[in-house]
């Protein structure tokens, strides 16, 4: 397998299989088709013929001073589609119907968000002054919501999921992911990349269309920060011990030579499973091509599995949690957490009282039970 894309400043580039091709929609923003190995596309890609229209400025974040972290306001995300008739899905290739946000037919697409939570500006006034400047605590501080949004589809159909797509479509999308968080790590300003999926109306899904999403953050997100408390309360070896004693209980549902995945020890979700590298790597960017090539295998086997416990497809959110930009590169390591708060066919687990309020989860399953059945359902 070739080596992976890395970045490209624009036009076309290729790993010798999978291609990288780089365009602008009539507002100025980015646009980018991951085309498959084994792909029937043309080279050619039609031009966005919408009128050109103003991006909504860039939102402000606020500090909560009872927890320092910030809060975006990003009052244009009201306008944001819900739910729209098929024919009007702006995730789908272009038609003289339907003025889509992609203009030409494709096999994975990614392209900036039209109403950000973050950017799309990058720098400017009042944009944070480094992580010192967002440490401080205080009453009343705001600061532009720098960084970037943006929006990745991983099919041109109009319905269907991430798990029914083709092994060489999920080796596009990892290519993706990677290629991406390197490219936005590149950017001024950003602190941390997060892609993810929200997958399901009970997540709060407002297309049906499979499509992920990536942030670039201008912050260390609260998690992470909990997360590097963690590491200096137990060491730098934290990632490295988990994995060792994962491996060594009953809640593994699947391992090979590069990663392994499982139902944690404290899983807070009915069902909830992480997937860790066996080597210390902070980002996608870092993995290695037989580490994607494998990923691709395994990620596919488990949202299958996912979707095979019940009659209908499984609500969840999967989300790449990678080291910040600038910081913890040696001892955070990338991990893919899913969660999904179905507990039983018909039952699911709301966010009530003790965990809204207080952060403080109480497990409906206990993990062991979770992993037995998600073994159960994944296919061998």
């Amino acid at each position: 397998m070739p080596r992976p894309l890395l970045t490209t400043p624009g036009g076309a580039s290729s790993t010798g299989e999978i291609t990288k091709r780089s365009f602008k929609l009539t507002d100025g923003r980015d646009i980018i088709y991951f085309d498959d190995a084994d792909t029937v596309l043309s080279p050619e890609r039609a031009p966005d013929l919408r009128e050109p229209a103003a991006r909504p400025p860039t939102a402000t974040m606020r500090q909560d001073v009872l927890t320092g972290e910030w809060i975006s306001v990003a009052s244009a995300r009201q306008n944001r589609i819900v739910l729209p008739p098929s024919h009007l899905d702006p995730l789908a290739p272009a038609s003289a119907e339907n003025p889509s946000e992609i203009p030409s037919l494709y096999d994975v697409a990614v392209f900036e968000n039209k109403s950000p939570s973050f950017g799309p500006a990058l720098t400017g006034p009042g944009s944070p002054e480094g992580l010192d400047d967002l440490s401080r605590i205080g009453l009343g501080r705001n600061r532009q919501s720098v960084g970037r949004c943006e929006v990745m589809c991983f099919s041109p159909e109009r319905t269907g999921s991430l798990a029914g797509v083709s092994l060489s479509r999920m080796r596009t999308v990892v290519e993706a992911w990677a290629d991406r968080t390197a490219a936005l790590s590149a950017l001024p300003g950003v602190q941390q990349v997060f892609p993810f999926e929200n997958r399901g109306e009970a997540i709060g899904v407002t297309l049906h269309h499979p499509h992920g999403q990536i942030y670039a953050y201008p912050f260390i997100t609260p998690r992470t920060a909990q997360l590097i408390r963690s590491i200096q309360g137990y060491g730098g070896s934290l990632f490295e011990d988990v994995l060792s004693f994962e491996q060594k209980s009953g809640r593994v549902v699947l391992r090979g030579e590069h990663w392994t995945a499982f139902v944690p020890f404290a899983a807070r979700w009915p069902l909830e499973v992480h997937v860790l590298p066996h080597r210390q790597v902070p980002d996608l960017a870092g993995t290695t091509a037989e580490e994607r090539d494998e990923f691709s295998h395994l990620y596919r086997r488990l949202l299958r599995g996912v979707d095979a416990l019940y009659a209908t497809p499984t609500p969840y959110i999967t989300a790449w949690h990678q080291a910040p930009v600038h910081a913890h590169r040696n001892d955070i390591r990338l991990m893919l957490q899913l969660t999904s708060p179905r507990r039983e066919e018909t039952k699911l687990k709301y966010l009530a009282g003790s965990e809204a309020a207080m952060g403080a989860f109480i497990a409906d399953i206990p993990p062991e039970t979770a992993a037995a059945r998600l073994q159960e359902a994944i296919e061998p």
